[in-house]
């Protein structure tokens, strides 16, 4: 059956911080400086957007802060604010780019288009397992070349390189992901070539705009 997706809209109204400049490297013994204009989301408010489909739900207010651990993972797919497409894990790619993230879907069609978002307490970061091959997305700092820093679903666990910090901005009303191992950036490489067009790199020091900026959706049955 197709899969539903409804759009995380603009419920997330929790204050922008005064911070760093954007592309700061995280932190070790805290939470990452705020991009700004762009506000942290953490597994609270993540469970509360994902969970607004078909109900009536008011924003998070201003200056709340929350501490509770979200129950399950939130089921979501991630759209490129570049080319509009969804990010697809491609988990038939050969090795070494076996599980390499691309934004090349038009719609979701299933798990390989589908994430399970894991959100950590204690690191205030979350963990990306794919529903196309049941592994966690790792950001692979040692291949070189192109391909340097590109998001690959094949971990079994989870460590340093599968952490990711999330950042929402309410007037754009897009999400995104800085890279707990470098400190950098997811951005989707529309100008690639070849089997890696559309890969997703963590190699960006800020946002600076579409290319590291996407919308989540809700998916289900």
């Amino acid at each position: 059956m197709t899969s539903v997706f409804l759009s995380l809209s603009a419920l997330l109204t929790a204050s922008v911080l005064a911070a760093p400049m954007a592309g700061a490297a995280p932190r070790t013994d805290g939470p990452a400086p705020v991009p700004s204009g762009w506000a942290a989301v953490d597994g609270a408010a993540l469970e509360r957007l994902a969970g607004a489909a078909g109900a009536s739900q008011a924003p998070l207010a201003a200056g709340r802060t929350t501490s509770a651990t979200a129950a399950e993972p939130e089921l979501l797919a991630l759209r490129s604010a570049r080319n509009e497409k969804f990010v697809a894990t491609e988990a038939t790619y050969p090795a070494p780019n076996t599980g390499v993230l691309r934004a090349r879907s038009a719609e979701v069609g299933g798990g390989w288009e589908g994430f399970a978002f894991e959100w950590d307490e204690p690191s205030a970061t979350y963990a990306l397992k794919s529903l196309a091959n049941d592994r966690y997305v790792a950001v692979e700092k040692n291949y070189t070349g192109s391909a340097q820093n590109v998001l690959r679903a094949r971990s079994a666990s989870v460590g340093g390189w599968e952490r990711f910090y999330l950042f929402y901005n309410e007037e754009l009303d897009r999400y995104a992901l800085q890279s707990t191992l470098n400190g950098l950036f997811v951005a989707m490489e529309n100008s690639y070539t070849g089997s890696l067009q559309y890969a997703l790199r963590a190699r960006s020091t800020a946002i600076t705009g579409s290319w590291e900026e996407f919308s989540l959706y809700g998916i289900g049955a």
